[in-house]
């Protein structure tokens, strides 16, 4: 360090023996050269200094971004690794309850079609059985009607066969005949056939009423509990669609919060490449540095403070 002050203090002096060689009398006599060595020595001490203390605070703030931009980047890499497998893992479970929401959405369209068309069939069958059973009404009531009115005659008839008629056989017959009475004297007579074909008309009449009442309402309440179902499903599909739609929107901001976390993870992973080099390993040694800069400053001191003296004597 004495060699390096003593070395710098003989440079400094040959150049200011150099500078005074060089003046004319009267600039000799206006200022010692020697104090202006002095001054430009202070001057590079401070110069000096100043950039050491310069360096120091960008060094400190160096470290603090190592230390910092490193620590924080570190645990967003950590908090992006972490996240990409929960971020995988919604995305899995979004995939489930979409496809079980589609299977749902099917099966509900399956049943309104399969009731649309149990509906329309119960229909068709409806139609058909009260034509079959109008008919058959309207049937059996004029058959009432045709076997009354033919009741009517064969009763006036044979009534009078009763009475006149009988007398006038009974004097006109043949010894070996006997008086003809008509078919009601057979088993049961006309008359009673022809009530027995009445009361069957109108109890098929009857029957064929109620069967078709009964008919109705059961195809009434068929069709009520139908159009409730089917109506239900309808409302049941369209909020499944609703949901299945929002489901599907979930799915796609999850994947692209996947696809963002997977980007952040590369874009840290890279700038942590780019950063390593730099905070982890350590190409200069600072406190060597800093010792040499305050030898530097020590030494120019130390030829200043020389300078200084000789300049007093």
């Amino acid at each position: 360090m004495v060699r390096l002050a003593a070395t710098a203090m003989a440079s400094l002096a040959w150049g200011a023996c150099a500078v005074s060689s060089a003046s004319s009398a009267v600039e000799r006599g206006a200022q010692n050269p020697i104090r202006k060595v002095v001054t430009m020595l202070q001057s590079m001490q401070k110069k000096v200094e100043l950039e050491g203390e310069k360096e120091k605070e960008l060094y400190d703030k160096f470290l603090c971004h190592c230390k910092t931009g490193g620590g924080d980047l570190q645990a967003s890499i950590a908090a992006a690794e972490a996240k990409g497998p929960e971020v995988g893992s919604s995305i899995e479970a979004a995939e489930g309850k979409l496809a079980q929401l589609k299977k749902d959405v099917k099966e509900h369209q399956a049943d309104r079609t399969s009731a649309k068309n149990a509906m329309a069939e119960a229909t068709a069958i409806r139609e058909k059985e009260h034509s079959e059973n109008t008919q058959a009404i309207a049937d059996a009531a004029a058959g009432v009607e045709a076997v009354k009115s033919a009741l009517v005659v064969l009763k006036e008839f044979y009534a009078s066969q009763a009475g006149e008629g009988s007398f006038l056989q009974r004097r006109r017959q043949m010894p070996e005949m006997a008086a003809y009475k008509g078919m009601q004297n057979a088993k049961g007579g006309v008359i009673g056939m022809l009530e027995v074909i009445e009361s069957d008309f109108a109890r098929l009449k009857a029957e064929t009423e109620t069967a078709e009442t009964q008919a109705a309402s059961e195809y009434d309440k068929f069709m009520a509990e139908s159009t409730a179902s089917k109506k239900a499903k309808h409302e049941e599909e369209f909020k499944l669609k609703l949901d299945k739609d929002q489901a599907e929107f979930e799915r796609e901001q999850t994947q692209k919060d996947l696809r963002a976390v997977e980007e952040e993870l590369a874009k840290a992973n890279e700038y942590f490449e780019t950063l390593k080099p730099a905070c982890l390993q350590v190409h200069v040694n600072w406190e060597e540095r800093v010792a040499k800069r305050q030898e530097e400053i020590e030494a120019l001191k130390q030829a200043w403070e020389i300078l200084d003296r000789k300049s007093k004597e």
